[in-house]
């Protein structure tokens, strides 16, 4: 060991760390060591195991947001799938209506004219338009014999 300075009232004083856990470890008692090395010994393992629930629980969720993910996309897709259907079934349906009440009036056809006018009235109201207005009115005037529509 390197010699201590000597301060002015003739103290030792450590020059460098090991000099100064040299002094403190002849101070402290083995067996308040084993207590301090037990202590850094289940302080770690606490750490450790702190990790490792963390670690799983942040697993979890990954796996938890993943499967919700999925879902969405599942009810997602299955809701495109849907609309895709239905509106090509509306836009086969509008399609026909359409093409017959042109043939209604080409014919002069009074009676065709206000089946097909009946129809598109009940696609509207099974659509989008259902909501913006009452078309309770329109149907009451179709079931009307003595209705007269102008075209």
């Amino acid at each position: 060991m390197t010699d201590p300075k000597k301060e002015s009232n003739n103290a030792s004083v450590p020059i460098n760390a090991p000099e100064v856990i040299d002094i403190v470890l002849a101070k402290i008692p083995s067996t308040e060591a084993f207590v301090s090395l037990k202590e850094i010994v289940t302080v770690v393992q606490s750490l450790v195991e702190l990790h490792e629930k963390e670690s799983t629980k942040r697993e979890q969720l990954v796996a938890y947001r993943e499967t919700e993910i999925a879902r969405l996309q599942l009810a997602e897709n299955t809701l495109h799938h849907y609309f895709d259907l239905i509106f090509a079934e509306r836009r086969e349906t509008n399609k026909r209506l359409f093409n017959g009440l042109d043939a209604a009036v080409r014919s002069g056809d009074v009676a065709a004219m206000q089946t097909v006018v009946g129809g598109i009235v009940q696609v509207a109201q099974t659509s989008p338009l259902a909501d913006i207005g009452n078309l309770t009115g329109l149907i009451e005037a179709m079931d009307d014999p003595k209705a007269v529509f102008e075209l």
